[in-house]
């Protein structure tokens, strides 16, 4: 047991917030604290998976990034277009016709960024990697990236129930991992289907399984309608957050941009905020 006085010298790194570069986010009290776990949730193809591997490669973090839904060469063609500014197309070129030589440097300047391709990963497999992690580097991820957290093999469920109260255990044992590591936990996860398409806010009950118990942030991920030519806006919205400002019907969101070429995300004009 700890005095109060003691728990303030005993928290290491837990509740520093990791580096964030989107300013609308800081405008609606949206933090990634180390030692906590954040879910967020979208239909497939919206960006989620572009969002958190955005932030993976900003500033010089430690991460670990489970990718059950992408294999290497599409991981690498985004985070190659990302970190270089060229396209996403022109990468890709360059990764089949072996002419990727020229992207090695950057790309090995990122080297605390490590990843994991196994489709259906164990709890035991994830915690071998963090062994590893921490036996290589001095030091576990400050952030760790579970793409996403229906993809982790807990043994299977035989009914809707069981596929839930499996959802619920998997959140306790990601935010278990988050706080024995002090890294920020980010896991991505799906709508019910009735948001599937991406189109509209997606509040607090559209998260499949109703797992908002356990995570301390939940945001919502819906898209505008795609134009030709026009890069992807992307809106975040915070529908739980113990540490700051939620709106639990998704109707509060902050607007982002995706550059179509270079999957780039970027705070939208002004960091402007819908209410």
């Amino acid at each position: 047991m700890y005095s109060l006085a003691q728990s303030a010298r005993i928290k290491g790194s837990a509740g520093k917030p990791i580096p964030n570069p989107f300013k609308s986010l800081e405008k609606l009290e949206i933090d990634f604290r180390r030692g906590e776990l954040s879910i967020v949730v979208a239909g497939p193809g919206t960006g989620k998976s572009l969002f958190a591997l955005n932030l993976a490669l900003h500033g010089s973090m430690p991460v670990l990034y489970w990718s059950a839904d992408s294999n290497a060469a599409t991981q690498l063609s985004r985070a190659t277009a990302i970190l270089t500014g060229d396209s996403v197309k022109d990468v890709k070129r360059a990764l089949l016709e072996d002419k990727f030589q020229e992207y090695e440097r950057t790309l090995a300047d990122k080297w605390w960024v490590r990843f994991n391709y196994e489709a259906m990963p164990t709890p035991a497999d994830m915690e071998a990697d963090l062994e590893v992690y921490f036996e290589v580097f001095g030091c576990y991820p400050h952030m760790v990236i579970v793409d996403n957290c229906t993809n982790i093999d807990t043994g299977g469920a035989t009914s809707a129930e069981e596929f839930s109260f499996g959802l619920e255990g998997v959140c306790e044992y990601l935010n278990d991992m988050a706080r024995e590591t002090e890294a920020h936990c980010l896991a991505l996860h799906h709508t019910v289907g009735e948001y599937s398409d991406g189109l509209k806010p997606i509040p607090l009950s559209g998260v499949k399984g109703k797992i908002g118990r356990v995570p301390s942030l939940i945001m919502t991920i819906h898209r505008e309608p795609d134009e030709p030519g026009m890069n992807r806006v992307l809106n975040l919205s915070p529908v739980k957050n113990r540490e700051g400002f939620a709106d639990a019907s998704g109707n509060t969101y902050a607007k982002m941009e995706l550059d179509s070429d270079t999957l780039r995300l970027s705070d939208y004009e002004d960091h402007s905020i819908n209410f």
